[in-house]
């Protein structure tokens, strides 16, 4: 029998491997995994044969003991793109997210036109809740591979969830854009092309280009989401404004005079007014910028807005927003867990006015500060019925005489619709008679509810239910 020469790999391991492969292709994992083991104990080629003896100890249950063996791997040849990406499929399939995303970016950093690692490491972004880079990341995979048609889907789903669904209607309101044009004409012809504008809340980019089609040479616009402001960037490159518009992806409330904006705006353009006037954080907005970014008198547009609204009754609205009873069963509970507000839109605006209209909160939006308010409101009742709530709408003076209203006498289904805001439970109502409302705002929602209704309107304590 001949002596083996030094350096050669044993017979046995080499017959080990063999048969180990043989089981692997089989799909035997449990004698795979034996052989395999058998070479390694020989120091025989163990760059090839981990790979292997993980894959089968992951088709065997294994997931600890395969990833075990990917980072023994990794030891050895901390680039082997493989291995990273194997071992962060594992670590995602067991839920830990963080882990798996670093493999992935260790991977996409290897390997940047590998399709299916830039597709893994979205995917990993999206669960792990990084949803603006995930939509990065799966326009670099439709770059690679433009027919992906599961990256575009994800491309699309996360952009739906980041960007609010009223946007169109928005840029769609051509009564509502015309308003803000005409404003920001006017304020132009005060303080000159080459006023410094700041308008916050980028959206498309609408207003900041209506401000540069009138000339105007210095604009700031700033947007808090990431994709919406890329979008805008590229929408203002393609209409030929990327010289006069500097688009930033960040909050107002970032911002620095002398680095973002070269000096505190002349004219502070802003849309972020919701349907319910303060959704968007309006008055924090507003009064930061007053306070470190605009001139002391500087055009703000808009310069105020008003909530009006009056009490309704409609079968519509009953039902949109209030339960009794449900197939045979007493819910009505469940009204204690009901929206305090909603969109009115399409079929909803049949409704009968029960009063006529009233203030529910007015803003100086040139206000260095506002403080929360409430009061009771004594409202004449004008048609007897059942009040389900109160439709509210805004005027919003932009500025000097240009107002925008969307009043429901003429406007629906626009940017800005009108909103129910929901009483407890509908109230019955006689004409003639008075109805107490509590009418207000607490700075970042606005309040109406039947005066004394704070404790009738708790949810059910548990004993109770």
């Amino acid at each position: 029998m001949s002596k083996q020469t030094v350096g050669e790999p044993p017979d046995s391991a080499r017959r080990s491997l063999e048969r180990g492969m043989q089981f692997h292709g089989a799909g035997n994992w449990e004698r795979a995994e034996q052989h395999y083991l058998e070479v390694l104990l020989d120091d025989y080629r163990s760059a090839d044969v981990l790979p292997l003896l993980a894959i089968v100890v992951a088709n065997r249950g294994h997931i600890d003991r395969a990833i075990y063996y990917w980072d023994t791997l990794l030891s050895m040849e901390p680039h082997h793109l493989n291995a990273l990406a194997a071992k962060g499929g594992l670590l995602y399939r067991t839920g830990r997210l963080t882990e798996a995303l670093s493999c992935f970016e260790i991977a996409a950093g290897l390997a940047p036109d590998d399709p299916l690692i830039r597709n893994n490491l979205a995917v990993a972004l999206a669960d792990i809740g990084r949803k603006d880079e995930a939509i990065i990341e799966f326009g670099h995979v439709l770059r690679l591979q433009p027919d992906n048609v599961n990256a575009y889907h994800q491309l699309r789903r996360l952009s739906s969830a980041i960007v609010p669904f009223w946007h169109i209607a928005m840029m769609n309101d051509t009564r509502r854009n015309d308003c803000f044009e005409r404003a920001i004409r006017r304020a132009l012809a005060i303080r000159g092309s080459s006023a410094q504008i700041l308008d916050i809340g980028t959206g498309s980019g609408l207003l900041s280009m209506m401000a540069a089609r009138e000339g105007a040479t210095n604009i700031v616009t700033c947007e808090t989401v990431p994709t919406i402001a890329r979008v805008a960037r590229e929408i203002v490159a393609d209409n030929g404004y990327g010289e006069q518009i500097k688009v930033i992806g960040r909050s107002s409330t970032t911002l620095s005079v002398g680095e973002d904006i070269p000096t505190k705006a002349d004219i502070l353009i802003s849309e972020i007014l919701s349907s319910d006037l303060l959704a968007e954080d309006v008055l924090s907005t507003f009064e930061d910028a007053r306070r470190r970014l605009i001139a002391e008198d500087a055009i703000v547009i808009p310069k105020a807005a008003t909530a009006i609204g009056c009490l309704v009754a409609s079968e519509t609205l009953a039902a949109y927003s209030h339960v009794k009873m449900a197939s045979g069963f007493d819910v009505s509970r469940f009204n204690s867990l009901a929206p305090l507000r909603l969109p009115v839109h399409g079929t909803m605006t049949e409704w009968t006015r029960l009063s006529n209209d009233f203030e529910i909160a007015s803003l100086n939006l040139t206000s260095a500060a506002h403080e929360p308010e409430l009061q009771v409101v004594s409202i004449p009742v004008i048609a007897s019925g059942t009040a389900v709530g109160v439709v509210q709408w805004m005027h919003v003076d932009l500025i000097d005489e240009v107002v925008f209203t969307n009043h429901p006498d003429g406007y629906h289904d626009g940017g800005w619709l009108q909103v129910l805001h929901v009483l407890p439970r509908p109230m019955p109502v006689e004409a003639g008679s008075v109805v107490d409302l509590l009418l207000g705002h607490d700075r970042s929602t606005l309040i109406v509810l039947p005066a004394g209704s704070a404790a009738s309107s708790q949810p059910p304590s548990a004993r109770d239910a």
